[in-house]
């Protein structure tokens, strides 16, 4: 049976699939296909390892009837029709829980680059600006007893709240549900996303992307935030009103901002990198070799699980 993989990814995936007896093609060009291409290249395929960057609509699913599980190289799986895949048999995996610390690492330090001002520091030392220490010097903020809020209490949001709870910060989140032993671990409470926009000094974003969370911090909510809050978003950049958020940033009427994601991902608005007050990232959360690794074997492991006719690991739509 044929397994096609979307873009190159770390070698034990395909090491995997080869191991158990599958032709495993893959794209090893460094950007994504266009969906006609990728149908061509997959045409025939049982199974399909996908990234983020790979649009699996409709239209794919529909030329590739052969197809019995797309497996997402992300937590996130906002880039699959889900519920067509559903439709139409097709199982549909994700790789939770591996990147959890690796991301929540990237949250934090994107907390201290932006309360630390890092990068303005570093921009300000490389260009030989340095003349000796004075006591105005980029004047940050402490975290020691100041509030964060984590909008999204997921494995990593928690797993970030827990971070910042060792920097002597105090919890608070919101969420769909409460979670008890996360309260408990770290003293968090449960507050509406309203109390928790007024009240954290810095914020956390940890949402998967649903119809539900699109804008979820628009205006009304963007607007809530204190005049010297910090915002970080490692989840999805269309979580938040990225337009508006460039509106507070400009006119400082925020600190700082901390992004890993954007909202037209991979294209970014080119007002971001004209701010001083905001820390930008390549979208590098997961991005260590041993997760990486990590996820690529979960992908291989769900593919190999549903050819084979056993359960996935880690199924979305089962």
């Amino acid at each position: 049976m044929k397994v096609f993989i979307s873009q190159k990814i770390p070698s034990v995936a395909e090491e995997m699939l080869t191991k158990q007896g599958f032709d495993v093609k893959i794209n090893r060009k460094k950007s994504p296909l266009p969906s006609n291409d990728l149908i061509k290249l997959a045409k025939s395929s049982g199974g399909l390892l996908t990234l983020l960057s790979d649009k699996i609509d409709k239209y794919v699913i529909d030329n590739l009837p052969d197809l019995k599980i797309i497996a997402n190289y992300a937590v996130g799986f906002n880039n699959i029709d889900v519920r067509y895949a559903n439709s139409k048999g097709i199982i549909v995996t994700n790789t939770p829980g591996i990147l959890t610390d690796a991301t929540a690492d990237v949250a934090m330090g994107l907390i201290l680059a932006c309360s630390r001002r890092f990068c303005e520091a570093d921009e300000f030392m490389r260009k030989g600006k340095f003349e000796g220490w004075k006591p105005d010097l980029f004047l940050g903020s402490d975290l020691k007893n100041k509030t964060l809020g984590i909008v999204g209490a997921g494995r990593i949001g928690q797993a970030t709240a827990i971070r910042a709870k060792a920097f002597g910060m105090k919890i608070i989140y919101f969420s769909r549900s409460r979670k008890h032993d996360f309260e408990k671990q770290t003293a968090a409470k449960k507050v509406s996303l309203a109390k928790l926009m007024k009240t954290a000094d810095v914020i956390s974003v940890h949402l998967p992307l649903t119809p539900a969370t699109f804008h979820l911090l628009d205006k009304e909510e963007l607007d809530l935030m204190k005049s010297r809050a910090i915002l970080v978003n490692t989840a999805r950049g269309e979580v938040i009103n990225e337009k508006y958020l460039i509106k507070l940033l400009r006119s400082k009427k925020i600190f700082a901002a901390g992004l890993d994601v954007y909202e037209n991902e991979p294209s970014v608005n080119p007002s971001l990198y004209k701010l001083k007050n905001v820390v930008l990232l390549p979208h590098i959360g997961s991005a260590t070799v041993e997760t990486r690794n990590k996820m690529a074997e979960l992908a291989a492991k769900n593919i190999i699980n549903v050819l084979k006719g056993k359960k996935p690991v880690t199924p979305v739509n089962v």
